[in-house]
């Protein structure tokens, strides 16, 4: 009898395998040349002033965008099991997923109501 672990060590080797393979293959075949475009900071194409090129800091709303899109991409990872089981679940289920909804919609209406969702 063998022990049901060994496929799943076999696939975690792997994992690990193929990730440090990758690392280590772009830093032997990658290009080593730095120069100061290479390494300065990218702000999604906005040239960054000279204060905070010297010090390295992104301005505070391009972590709130990808805050905003981390909260709404958990709320559809919880929405897709709800989906596909709603038949069991019945009203309970029905009334658990609104309240999340509801839940989930206050931050929504804060991030508009303070423009957060504005692209300009």
């Amino acid at each position: 009898m063998t022990n049901p672990y060994i496929p799943l060590l076999i696939m975690a080797a792997a994992a690990v395998a193929v990730a440090l393979g990758g690392l280590g293959a772009s830093a032997i075949l990658g290009p080593t040349v730095k120069n100061k475009i290479k390494t300065a900071n990218y702000e999604c194409g906005v040239e960054p002033t000279e204060a905070e090129a010297d010090h390295g800091r992104f301005p505070v709303k391009y972590y709130l965008v990808a805050m905003t899109f981390i909260v709404f991409d958990i709320e559809v990872v919880f929405l897709y099991p709800w989906a596909v089981s709603f038949g069991k679940l019945g009203l309970f289920g029905l009334v658990v997923m609104m309240t999340f909804l509801l839940l989930i919609l206050v931050p929504y209406v804060y991030e508009w109501r303070r423009g957060g969702l504005d692209w300009t």
